[in-house]
C-alpha cells in the first residue's frame, strides 16, 4: 500500500484494505500497461452515466442502487470554470462516453465518499491519457505513478491541450485556492 494511499485514506481503510487483501476480496493487479505501481484494487465492470468534467464521472455498477461517483486517481483536471476546463471535460466525455463500458479500479473512498479510481475506457488508461493530452495535470499531492509525470513533460514539452496557450496554465488547486478568498 503507497503512503500517499495510507495519507488519502487514513488507518481504517488501510486496515479494511489490508483485510480484503488477506480474505481475497475481489482485488486484482492494476493493468501492466498503466504503468502504476502493483496495487491491490476492486476491480468493477460499470457503465458511464455521465462526466461531470475533467477528472470525474458517474457510472452505474452491478450491485450498487445509485450511481457511483467516480474521481479519476491522481490528477486534476481544470475547474469548468477555469481556461480549458470545458475542453478537459470534453475531452473525457470523447474518451468514456455516456452508456460505454467502464472498468473501474477501485481505491476505496476519498475523503468526499466519492470512488477514488483508476478508470479504463475501450481499454484505455483515462487517467493517463488525460496527463497525455494535456487536460489534466499529475495532482502532486496525490500521485505516486512516476509514469504520470514522465506523460506530463511530455505533454508539456509537445505543448500539447491546456500546456498550448500562450500564457502559464494556474494549476486547478492553485485556482481553487485562489477563488476560495
Amino acid at each position: 500500500m503507497t503512503p500517499s494511499f495510507r495519507r488519502r485514506h487514513g488507518p481504517r481503510i488501510a486496515l479494511a484494505a489490508l483485510l480484503a487483501l488477506a480474505l481475497g476480496g475481489g482485488a486484482m493487479q492494476w493493468h501492466a500497461s498503466s504503468g502504476a505501481a502493483p496495487q491491490n484494487v476492486v476491480v468493477r465492470a460499470c457503465t458511464v452515466s455521465s462526466v461531470h468534467d475533467g477528472d470525474s464521472l458517474r457510472a452505474r455498477c452491478p450491485g450498487f442502487k445509485k450511481t457511483l461517483r467516480i474521481r479519476l486517481d491522481q490528477i486534476d483536471a481544470p475547474e469548468i470554470g477555469q481556461a480549458y476546463g470545458t475542453h478537459s471535460r470534453d475531452l473525457l466525455r470523447a474518451l468514456c462516453p455516456v452508456r460505454s463500458a467502464v472498468e473501474i479500479h477501485d481505491l476505496g473512498p476519498d475523503r468526499y465518499g466519492r470512488t477514488l479510481a483508476r478508470v479504463f475506457c475501450k481499454d484505455k488508461d483515462a487517467n493517463a491519457a488525460m496527463v497525455a493530452a494535456g487536460a489534466a495535470w499529475v495532482y502532486d499531492h496525490y500521485a505516486d505513478d512516476r509514469k504520470l509525470y514522465a506523460l506530463q513533460d511530455e505533454a508539456r514539452r509537445e505543448r500539447r491541450g491546456l500546456w498550448a496557450a500562450g500564457t502559464t496554465p494556474v494549476a486547478p488547486w492553485e485556482f481553487r485556492r485562489r477563488n476560495r478568498k
